[in-house]
């Protein structure tokens, strides 16, 4: 019995869909077929000769449908010149007797005309019926097809409007303001812990916090405090703002909402307030619950700017709705409401004060240590080499994020299967972060010898330079494959400082120049092939004049406006101001220039021995520049024990 009871559970839901199918074809069978009982049409030219033998009891001439219905005389049907032109079989659907046969006309005039002259000439005795009306089964239906179709389609509009399928409920129809919010049952789905999230230590003791609330509520409720009613994550993309989030929830054991800012957006007006308000109400009702908002910006974006059209008055009625929800339940609800962003910049003010969001728990890109850690987690799955080290991998990836991180491993993984090897090993992490950070490798890209030894001296250039300079980062290798865009590419491991100071920026922007200061050595003539290099300088150049206030010629001053509000249209310095902040990048840039020059003209043998060596070889690594240079002028021994590593 239970067996049988177990099958009848598996029976699949029955699919209304079949019984539309069914009756589809069923209309277009009538509609096609000659449901009318008119029996076989015959020309004109054949009804003429009909007519002389007067056996025609009457004609109806449908107006309609420009046909003429004839009816014969009682036994008429039985001679042998109609047979040909006669269907006496009647049809289920036809609305009355039968006519014999029919003719199609094409004036409704000339035919009744031609009836009433052959009628007096041959003194005939048949009847005519003008003005009838086409009473067919298909007739009818070609006459209600366009509203049955104008309804079938607005309803399934509004089902796929509502998500509701052909064999849901009707009441699907106008489920449109309910909120599209993903539960997670605490029970079942919750899953995640702090354990899962590595690095973010800061971050996660904020939100520690946060999980005490939810279980402990009478611990701050009885001293008169308030639980906090929403914590707002700000930071780049990728550094885990939404697993810190999941975490939250995993370790409070309290139901988990997620959905994201664009879910409450609808083309229909008052859908995203009533969305709010349902989302809400479903928190309330099991509480204590998180609300987590992904991507708050698209709904919480500043009020009142840039609204010449109108066009987002729905999102800001949303914004209000949502305003007025997290400041109106009581202070014991356990709602607690978490939004993650990465432009917390274009929020409105009043989504951001105290007593809606009342933290702001900023997750910031991990450094050397969390990037360790991260790099532990997503290793698990793979079968890598057990000479493996993770310190090594870490110091490889500087601004990585943990989404970068675990792309990084995911593509190591896919490079090592891909050269048939059975475990993932050091070079092949290497080589992900050479594919992830430079694009794919164009060892096939046509490049004529001219172009190809230009490309050499230019990054030869730049690692002279930087071989040379005291603080440059120090140099990994350097290739001239094509990879990406570029024709060739010099990389580095940059120090991860949290200052930086003039001599440091001077001397890495001087790096920088080192490849068209090479072209100018060399070639004594300059290419395109600087355009990356240029854009960077000069970024860097006017930030030291105006924003670090690095510069004598402005002094301490910054115009960097942190609120966002800068439109770019109106410039917070005069025009003479803007002139001296112009002559002033362009100084800082000539001067390094001219000092890369230098430096390259003081070593000019050893820069074309460098430039040699990776025509020959295409990629050269630091133990190459140390031997035609020998130890960097400036390196500390510890350092040098870091880089070999």
């Amino acid at each position: 019995m239970a067996k049988d009871n177990n099958n009848m559970a598996k029976k699949p839901k029955f699919n209304a869909y079949w019984i539309y199918g069914l009756i589809g074809i069923f209309l277009l069978f009538l509609i096609f077929s000659n449901d009318s009982g008119a029996g076989d049409d015959v020309t004109f030219t054949q009804f003429k000769e009909l007519v002389p033998y007067n056996d025609i009891e009457k004609i109806e001439v449908v107006t309609n449908s420009k046909i003429a219905r004839v009816y014969l005389k009682q036994g008429a049907a039985d001679k042998d010149i109609y047979k040909k032109f006669i269907n006496n079989r009647p049809s289920i659907f036809s609305m009355g007797n039968n006519p014999d046969f029919s003719i199609k006309y094409l004036s409704l005039d000339n035919f009744e005309d031609y009836l009433d002259e052959v009628k007096k000439e041959k003194n005939l005795d048949f009847q005519i019926a003008s003005d009838q009306q086409d009473t067919t089964f298909s007739s009818i239906i070609f006459s209600i097809l366009p509203f049955i179709l104008i309804i079938g389609v607005w309803i399934l509009l509004m089902r796929r409007m509502s998500g509701g399928g052909a064999g849901g409920a009707g009441g699907q129809i106008f489920n449109i303001g309910k909120s599209k919010a993903k539960l997670f049952d605490e029970k079942t789905d919750m899953k995640t812990s702090f354990k899962d999230v590595a690095g973010l230590e800061g971050a996660k003791e904020e939100v520690q916090e946060i999980v005490d609330f939810l279980k402990n509520p009478e611990k701050y409720t009885s001293l008169g405090g308030k639980i906090p009613k929403g914590a707002l994550l700000v930071g780049p993309p990728g550094t885990g703002k939404t697993l810190l989030a999941k975490a939250v929830a995993g370790e409070a054991q309290v139901p988990f909402f997620s959905l994201s800012g664009s879910d409450f957006v609808e083309m229909f007006v008052g859908v995203g307030a009533s969305r709010v308000r349902d989302l809400f109400k479903q928190a309330k009702e099991k509480s204590p619950a998180i609300i987590f908002i992904d991507e708050i910006d698209a709904i919480g974006r500043a009020r009142g700017k840039n609204n010449f059209t109108g066009s987002n008055d729905e999102r800001e009625n949303t914004l209000n709705q949502l305003l007025t929800e997290m400041d109106g339940f009581g202070t014991n609800t356990n709602v607690i409401v978490m939004a993650a962003t990465n432009r917390a910049d274009i929020l409105d003010k009043a989504l951001m004060r105290a007593g809606r969001f009342d933290r702001q728990i900023y997750v910031d890109l991990p450094d050397i240590r969390e990037r360790k850690e991260i790099f532990e987690v997503h290793l698990k799955p793979l079968k890598k080499a057990e000479d493996l080290d993770t310190d090594f991998l870490s110091k490889q990836t500087p601004g990585f994020s943990g989404a970068d991180i675990a792309n990084v491993c995911n593509e190591a993984a896919l490079i090592a299967a891909r050269k048939g090897k059975k475990a993932v090993e050091k070079q092949d992490f290497l080589d992900a972060v050479d594919r992830i950070v430079g694009g794919l490798e164009k060892k096939n890209k046509i490049i004529t010898p001219e172009e190809k030894k230009t490309v050499a001296f230019h990054e030869a250039g730049h690692a002279t330079v930087s071989w040379l300079v005291e603080h440059a980062a120090p140099l990994v290798k350097v290739t001239i494959v094509p990879r990406g865009q570029s024709l060739g590419a010099a990389w580095y491991l940059p120090e991860e400082r949290m200052l930086v100071r003039t001599e440091q920026m001077l001397d890495e922007m001087c790096a920088t120049l080192g490849g068209r200061a090479a072209e100018k050595v060399i070639f004594n003539k300059i290419s395109t092939g600087a355009l990356s290099d240029l854009e960077k300088v000069t970024k860097q150049a006017r930030a030291m004049v105006a924003v670090y206030g690095l510069n004598d010629k402005i002094g301490n001053l910054t115009y960097y406006d942190s609120s966002g509000n800068d439109s770019g249209f109106n410039k917070p310095y005069s025009e003479e101001t803007a002139k001296i902040i112009d002559e002033e990048i362009s100084k800082i840039i000539e001067n390094q220039y001219q000092r890369a020059i230098q430096i390259l003209e003081q070593n000019k043998d050893k820069l074309t021995k460098l430039a040699e060596l990776l025509l020959e070889k295409e990629v050269i690594f630091k133990d190459d520049l140390q031997v035609i240079f020998g130890k960097r002028p400036f390196e500390k021994s510890e350092e040098k024990d870091d880089s070999e590593e």
